[in-house]
């Protein structure tokens, strides 16, 4: 009797896995608008009356998503990106979700050996996004969400399908290098980093730009000498060989852009990652930019670019409040996309000078400086070529509010992060 209990069990699950894998078919090559609708109406009222019952299309379904996310992994995707697309294409909510579960049931059945070989920024991923397995089983997981989501099974089941014709039809990227073998920050390190994440948020938190510029002019000293001491150690370590240090070589990271005036915020990115020596490749089509450098040049830039879009935001909206106040509403989008632009502008030669200026007093004591930057700067232009063989520069569109400009070249000079105006 137990056995044929099992072959039966066995048989649902089957018939449950064919019929996930015959509406996903349906849904994923639906055209978009009412015929996809249709689609995964129809694909959850057939899941709903499929006759191996409810927890062989529960347990299927889950699986299906598992398999969907791994095929993601497999186009370049990493859990980062999946979350961000997600929320991209359906304005977030329960259908992303169920794709963040999804990663946490794949992360689970592949087991942390294997997680632990896609690197530590792929953990620290999963954990920022909490990608855990809350549900008791997979047979009881549509039930389960149903209940999370305090809405019906029917509708629990139409979101996961929803989300899972967004995962089929993402295209495939580039994937990103291999994680590099670096040496372990020492606390000098540590302590460096947690003094710049300390300035930069202090600089972001504070109502008088007098002080902002002088917490920003400070960070971007300690990142300059940060990245310097870095290069120094990396060449020391490989006994005096320029460009093969300890970071066997570049690596990169993804940096989500988001609307609206994406153009505007991948120039500042831009202008933030030469600064810092590295390469950035934006990729309008599915909002992030890559960034290629070497580690500590990709953590300053990452950082950097957080806290100056941060200002740069908050200020193009209080210029946006002052002139609004006065009467003359530039509270309109040519106003804050020309504001980004300009901002972006000058603060790239705000940044390129400092640079300039921390590399010239650094290379006084440390003649084997210049040519050790130069060998980065051909390292990281050689994996960026690797990894992206065909770019195209981007044409800037719709800037044209003057005021718009001089204001975000004005706000941008008072960041002031120059050291010497410190």
């Amino acid at each position: 009797m137990s056995k044929r209990k099992d072959g039966q069990r066995q048989q649902g699950r089957t018939a449950a896995g064919e019929l996930v894998g015959t509406v996903l078919g349906s849904v994923r090559y639906a055209q978009d608008g009412a015929p996809a609708e249709d689609a995964l109406e129809a694909g959850a009222s057939m899941l709903a009356a499929a006759p191996a019952g409810p927890e062989a299309v529960s347990a299927a379904l889950l699986a299906a998503a598992e398999d969907a996310v791994r095929r993601c992994w497999q186009g370049g995707w990493q859990p980062a990106d999946l979350e961000r697309i997600m929320r991209r294409e359906t304005g977030g909510g329960p259908r992303t979700a169920v794709v963040v579960d999804a990663m946490a049931a794949e992360a689970r059945r592949t087991g942390r050996a294997a997680q632990s070989g896609r690197g530590a920024r792929w953990t620290a991923q999963l954990r920022a996004l909490e990608a855990e397995v809350w549900w008791a089983s997979d047979t009881g997981y549509l039930e389960e969400l149903a209940r999370r989501l305090r809405t019906s099974r029917f509708e629990a089941t139409y979101d996961l399908l929803a989300a899972l014709r967004v995962l089929g039809r993402l295209p495939r990227i580039t994937p990103l290098p291999a994680a590099r073998s670096v040496r372990a920050n020492p606390p000098a390190d540590s302590r460096a980093l947690g003094r710049i994440r300390g300035l930069l948020a202090k600089a972001e938190a504070t109502d008088y730009p007098e002080e902002a510029e002088a917490l920003s002019a400070k960070a971007q000293e300690l990142m300059a000498r940060h990245s310097i001491d870095e290069a120094l150690l990396d060449h020391a370590g490989d006994g005096g060989s320029a460009g093969h240090g300890r970071a066997a070589g570049p690596s990169a990271i993804r940096i989500g852009i988001e609307g609206p005036y994406e153009q505007a915020k991948a120039l500042l990115l831009d202008a933030v990652a030469a600064a810092n020596r590295c390469q950035a490749v934006w990729s309008g089509d599915v909002g992030f930019s890559t960034l290629v450098g070497f580690e500590a040049d990709l953590e300053s830039a990452e950082l950097l670019y957080t806290s100056l879009l941060l200002q740069a935001t908050t200020a193009m909206h209080r210029a946006g409040d002052e002139h609004h106040s006065r009467g003359r509403s530039r509270r309109t989008r040519d106003f804050r996309q020309t504001f980004l632009v300009a901002y972006a502008d000058r603060i790239r030669a705000r940044l390129a000078a400092a640079t300039d200026e921390a590399t010239t007093e650094a290379a006084d004591s440390a003649p084997d400086l210049l040519p050790v930057l130069a060998a980065r700067e051909v390292a990281v232009a050689e994996t960026t070529g690797e990894l992206f063989p065909d770019t195209a520069a981007v044409r800037m569109r719709g800037i044209r509010d003057a005021a718009g400009w001089e204001q975000g070249a004005a706000a941008a000079d008072r960041a002031h992060l120059n050291q010497r105006d410190a």
